[in-house]
């Protein structure tokens, strides 16, 4: 079967918005075996978007659209897409009241506007959006399959999952279940994971359950893609290997699936009923920005200093915390040698004692501010979880 992403935008057409959409709507459907032969990108300019939609009827079977379901004048998915049809917009009633309604439970009147959100192509398909005002829905133009999702990351992903994959797997004549499992590590760079992971049975690239990876440093995601006849059979096939990747990347591995570094660590000092307080040199509150917005961080994190030096036991006394996190970055940047890197030490202080960790990281000042956040919070996961603090990390040099 033959896909086709398209999206529309003028600011992600001219590049003022980055198009991360398209990148993971693309890696998703090539994890399901959904072959994606083209990737249209197209303004909000009436006449252009109409022809994108008929060329991809015309060549695709299959075809997401992804943006200009809002409420403004520049959102033309609908209006076109009816067009493209050849048929009126019609209001769907249940959409325009679970609109309502969210925005009564929110204390707010719905603009008018919103109501151009509930205009659909006359006998379009409604496909659900759970978390956000802009529903999707199907049509039929050309000989493809055209279904329209919100250009909102989280509300595409969630639809992309929950609606579009399954409905274009039922295309392409596989009746299957599906699921990503996902593996975030830090300290291991995507070489020595394969190699860490290699010889599982069943786990390939090509294998029955497909492995791949996907590095964004400091972090390496790991990810599991396997397709079963049902539920049952998919969990058989994948608890063991689950559990032997879990097994085989140990202590690197910080969390897993939509779990982050910082919720983990959020979610242990939560369970030992402790609270926290984080000081700063370089890295300038990044470690503090990444906890303190997490829902439920209120109750735990108690204070975020930048200073040019910190110390765990100041940050105690000051702060009233029961565990602190000290985090120093001296960079050897200079004029001649402005990616030589830096050392990083982190100090953690508490009930369970104190440990220091120190490393000297390698690159530009970016970099090694990245290093040192995520170095820091992954030994305070280390501290909160009883494991060892000093576990030497791939980026790490002597």
């Amino acid at each position: 079967m033959r896909v086709e992403i398209l999206c529309t935008g003028d600011e992600i057409l001219t590049g003022k918005t980055i198009n991360t959409n398209y990148s993971h709507i693309a890696r998703r459907f090539t994890e399901v075996g959904l072959d994606v032969h083209w990737g249209t990108t197209v303004g909000d300019d009436r006449a252009t978007l109409l022809k994108a939609f008929l060329q991809a009827g015309e060549r695709a079977d299959a075809v997401i659209v992804n943006g200009g379901l809002g409420p403004t004048v520049d959102d033309l998915s609908q209006e076109l897409a009816a067009e493209a049809c050849g048929v009126p917009l019609v209001l769907n009633e249940m959409w325009l009241e679970r609109m309502t309604q969210s925005y009564a439970r929110r204390g707010r009147v719905m603009p008018a506007n919103n109501r151009k959100q509930a205009m659909l192509p006359e006998g379009a398909e409604f496909v659900d959006n759970p978390i956000g005002t802009a529903c999707g829905f199907a049509v039929t133009i050309g000989k493809a399959r055209f279904i329209f999702t919100p250009g909102v990351p989280r509300e595409m992903r969630r639809m992309l999952d929950e609606q579009v994959i399954p409905r274009f797997l039922k295309i392409a004549g596989v009746n299957v279940v599906t699921r990503l499992k996902r593996f975030h590590s830090f300290g291991i760079g995507e070489s020595r994971a394969d190699e860490m992971l290699a010889g599982i049975p069943g786990l390939a690239i090509d294998g029955d359950i497909k492995l791949g990876f996907q590095a964004h440093f400091p972090e390496l995601e790991t990810k599991l893609a396997i397709r079963a006849a049902d539920e049952a059979e998919l969990m058989r096939r994948l608890a063991p290997v689950e559990a032997e990747v879990r097994k085989r990347l140990g202590n690197f591995v910080v969390a897993e699936d939509n779990d982050t570094l910082e919720s983990v660590v959020l979610a242990a000092l939560k369970s030992g009923g402790q609270t926290l307080a984080i000081g700063e040199t370089v890295t300038g509150g990044i470690v503090a920005a990444r906890v303190a917005p997490l829902p439920g961080a209120e109750g735990v994190f108690r204070r975020g200093t930048i200073a040019p030096a910190v110390s765990t036991e100041a940050l105690l006394k000051e702060s009233g915390a029961s565990i602190a996190l000290a985090v120093d970055v001296k960079l050897d940047d200079s004029m001649d040698k402005p990616d030589s890197g830096g050392t990083v030490t982190i100090a953690i202080a508490g009930a369970k004692g104190s440990v220091t960790r120190t490393a000297r990281l390698v690159g530009n000042r970016d970099w090694v501010r990245n290093g040192a956040c995520e170095l820091a919070l992954d030994g305070l996961r280390r501290h909160l979880k009883g494991l060892p603090v000093d576990e030497r990390i791939d980026f790490e040099r002597r």
